[in-house]
């Protein structure tokens, strides 16, 4: 085992990689070590494509901006996940950065996460003024971020700010704006943490009184609240303090005559309303005929279950009942399920050994003349989950055929982007094996005779796969 040792910048880390791989050291190889931070921070938020002196190795550009966000994120083993999706990449292997990916996969989690965290930084950063004093700052602030985003995050606030300057104060760093350049200190010093922690001015105490006045307890939702704002931002807000008081009196007195007291005791009438008839309880449906978590109910003849034996271990989830399977009330009956048909007797497997799903259960349509035309579930898949979920704890399914983009939808619980990144690839999700193919109604769609024996062939092939990974 080598052991590497660099600044914990990403400039640095970068430097220390492109010689790594120049000298052919595999990721396993290799035990990082960070050494203390230096000023030179902000080379994370200027940095370059990867590139090295050899011609043989390069990098894309979408994979240095990843590595770059993904940098940010607060774990012991980020560095050596950044090599080894770098290392394979500029081997060949470009599903290493790829959703589908295990190690893709964690890299863009870290990267929205670190996104996300510089979104909370713009959004609960609260500047406080100080007076004229030569040399200091005249706006500070502090802020804890999860992740190391102040260099990233910074430099929004420079044109925002104009030629005030500033100090953003972080327990590990802090950002200094003189109105020209933005420097960076790491770790903070202890003078600019006491600065940024001063006690609040003139200007919090009325954005305190403008807050409090303007918040509405009949509208308070402390789940929707605390998801757009977390709670461990509000100790360093300044309406921090008051927000646990305004949603405990909206619970227990306000909210329940649907209005503020400041309200109440003007002149009129008050009409009170018990919080039953403003929010009534409603049962959630225990069965897929009683379901009514989505429009779709109300249009369609029948809910569609799945289908199989529920010791199946091959699951197959598609988009949605279509015609046929709407008047019959069973998955895959019409023309793309003759399709699918044909593709399981040719992959060697049998329908009766197969549990036959969709992620969507009611058939979504629009008139055409007189017929009924499909039209593709959209907000329909996350309330419809529920019953999806249902079925995989129920059948417990060794390999699951996700056919088309709404199945994978649904299992991911987000838009998977291109279905071509989990093609012909064999995954893990959940300690399941998973297969991502065409769905059948795409076989009969494809207008051209030569693109649609492909499909055809693509759809087999998964089924081949599926079953492989069932053979002992």
């Amino acid at each position: 085992m080598r052991t590497v040792s660099f600044d914990g910048s990403f400039a640095g880390w970068r430097r220390v990689a492109r010689q790594l791989l120049e000298q052919d050291i595999a990721p396993h190889e290799i035990s990082w070590q960070t050494e203390p931070l230096s000023n030179d921070l902000f080379a994370t938020a200027d940095a370059q494509p990867l590139e090295t002196a050899s011609s043989t190795i390069r990098a894309p550009r979408q994979l240095a901006d990843l590595l770059n966000l993904a940098a940010c994120y607060r774990h012991p083993q980020r560095w050596a996940l950044l090599y080894r999706v770098l290392w394979r990449v500029v081997r060949g292997d470009q599903a290493a950065m790829l959703a589908g990916d295990e190690d893709g996969s964690e890299l863009r989690r870290w990267a929205k996460a670190v996104r996300r965290e510089i979104h909370h930084l713009h959004a609960f950063l609260r500047f406080k003024q100080r007076g004229e004093h030569a040399g200091n700052p005249h706006y500070v602030a502090w802020h804890e971020p999860a992740h190391d985003v102040l260099a990233l995050a910074a430099p929004h606030f420079c044109n925002r700010m104009g030629n005030s300057s500033w100090l953003i104060a972080t327990p590990e760093a802090a950002a200094l704006w003189d109105g020209k350049t933005l420097t960076l200190e790491a770790p903070c010093p202890t003078g600019l943490e006491a600065l940024a922690k001063q006690q609040r001015d003139d200007g919090e105490r009325l954005w305190m009184a403008y807050y409090a006045s303007t918040f509405n307890p009949a509208r308070a939702n402390p789940k929707v609240m605390t998801g757009h704002m977390p709670r461990r931002f509000w100790k360093d807000l300044p309406e921090g303090p008051l927000i646990p008081t305004l949603l405990s009196e909206a619970r227990t007195g306000t909210q329940r005559t649907a209005q503020a007291k400041s309200v109440s005791e003007q002149t009129g009438k008050t009409v009170p309303v018990s919080a039953a008839e403003v929010l009534p309880v409603r049962e959630q449906p225990s069965t897929l005929e009683t379901c009514r978590r989505c429009p779709l109910w109300q249009r369609a003849t029948q809910a569609v279950p799945g289908e199989g034996p529920l010791n199946a271990r091959l699951f197959l989830i598609g988009e949605q009942p279509g015609d046929q399977e709407d008047l019959q009330g069973r998955p895959f009956m019409g023309p793309a399920g003759q399709v699918l048909d044909r593709a399981i007797r040719e992959a060697g497997l049998q329908r009766e050994s197969l549990y036959l799903t969709n992620a969507v259960k009611h058939f979504k349509w629009t008139p055409q003349g007189r017929r009924r035309k499909h039209v593709t579930p959209t907000v329909e898949i996350a309330p419809c989950r529920h019953w999806l979920e249902n079925e995989l704890d129920t059948i417990k399914p060794d390999v699951i055929v996700a056919l088309g983009a709404t199945a994978l939808e649904s299992l991911m619980h987000r838009k998977p982007g291109s279905l071509s990144e989990y093609m012909g690839r064999v995954t893990q999700w959940q300690g399941r094996w998973l297969i991502v193919t065409y769905h059948p109604s795409y076989v009969l769609r494809v207008p051209e005779e030569a693109r649609q024996r492909q499909a055809q062939a693509a759809l087999i092939a998964a089924l081949v796969q599926a079953r492989q990974l069932l053979e002992p």
